[in-house]
């Protein structure tokens, strides 16, 4: 028999906890152990509390040392995974060759370590390690990493700087082709979705300049070709949307584009110095450091991705009018997409 002697305070506190603490586990020890300042017997608390004696004896051969802690006390146990004393040979064997499937990492582990793990557990365990199935990306074969890396540092960022301090304006320039055609995606459905696929190739070109701060769009848009005139129409817009409508100054303006040929030409330039914008080329090969890729992305994902549209014009609707209020509808979502922070590849 186990005797305790209880004060009044601690019979408060064991009904306290008994009744209000959040965790179930020591409700039922409290439960336990104010029956028992009850002179309630064992095994009727074990019926009552749907434990074992055994179990119930722990319980007060536990209070007997250390009291209403040993009430609160939650010292679950908590098995380690056979792998865990190989954690850093599978962390490097990730990083050296990263399995395609959870089968492959399931075989390649095993025979590593010679612990053999289901499927599920193998899941567990590398997400456990901060490993994700992720989508391999391409880097182009003749990029530059030296030359992007002087370029992000000692031409971008203080523009950026300036940019974000209200001293400048700073707008990223690229083309989209959109032709009208199936953009088959992944959809959470119960059977198999067809999507149907337009007529032709029909083409809508898109022209943009996106404001690097405040995530606005200006565009020009056609149905045949991108060609430098479009270029120096864009170049306008930029002027007029960098100038202060009282004072008729116009902030300063840098604009990053890529080198495509009709944007590096003489119409182009001579422009751009009319206008006072200052045209700031990147490193060939480098769609990672142009801020508008991503807004293409985000526009294909947004607009076409397993839609269909009967007509061109609706297409071309769609994809306009989106462009035009991103920056006011989907705020979050380019607050978090469009950060200043460039991918460079090591």
């Amino acid at each position: 028999m186990i005797n305790i002697v209880f004060s009044e305070d601690e019979v408060i506190q064991l009904q306290n906890l008994s009744a209000d603490h959040p965790h179930s586990f020591v409700r039922r020890k409290a439960l336990a152990v104010l029956l028992k300042s009850q002179e309630i017997a064992h095994h009727k608390i074990a019926k009552i509390i749907n434990v074992c004696e055994n179990t119930i004896s722990a319980y007060f051969k536990a209070y007997l040392c250390d009291r209403i802690s040993s009430v609160t006390a939650l010292n679950f146990n908590k098995p380690e995974s056979s792998l865990e004393q190989f954690e850093d040979i599978i962390k490097e064997y990730v990083n050296k060759t990263p399995p395609s499937s959870i089968k492959q990492a399931c075989h390649e582990v095993g025979l590593l370590t010679k612990v053999v793990l289901k499927e599920t557990q193998m899941r567990q365990y590398l997400k456990k390690l901060g490993v994700k199935f992720r989508k391999t990306a391409g880097i182009p074969a003749k990029v530059n990493v030296v030359a992007q890396r002087e370029f992000l540092e000692n031409e971008m960022q203080p523009c950026l700087k300036e940019a974000t301090e209200g001293k400048r304006k700073v707008y990223y320039v690229d083309a989209a082709h959109f032709v009208m055609g199936a953009f088959l995606g992944y959809l959470w459905s119960f059977a198999r979705i067809f999507i149907r696929t337009p007529n032709g190739r029909q083409r809508f070109n898109v022209l943009g300049a996106l404001d690097a701060v405040t995530k606005e769009m200006l565009t020009i848009t056609n149905t045949t070709y991108i060609t430098s005139v479009q270029v120096c129409e864009l170049l306008e817009k930029i002027a007029q949307a960098a100038t202060d409508p009282i004072t008729k100054i116009m902030m300063a303006t840098t604009v990053f584009l890529d080198n495509a040929k009709y944007q590096r030409c003489k119409l182009v330039m001579e422009k751009a110095k009319a206008l006072g914008i200052e045209l700031c080329f990147l490193p060939p090969y480098s769609p990672n450091l142009n801020l508008i890729e991503r807004v293409w992305k985000f526009t294909k994902k947004n607009c076409l991705n397993s839609k269909y549209y009967s007509d061109f014009l609706l297409f071309k609707t769609t994809i306009s009018n989106f462009l035009m209020s991103m920056h006011f509808v989907h705020v979050s979502e380019l607050n978090s997409l469009l950060t200043l922070k460039f991918q460079l590849f090591g």
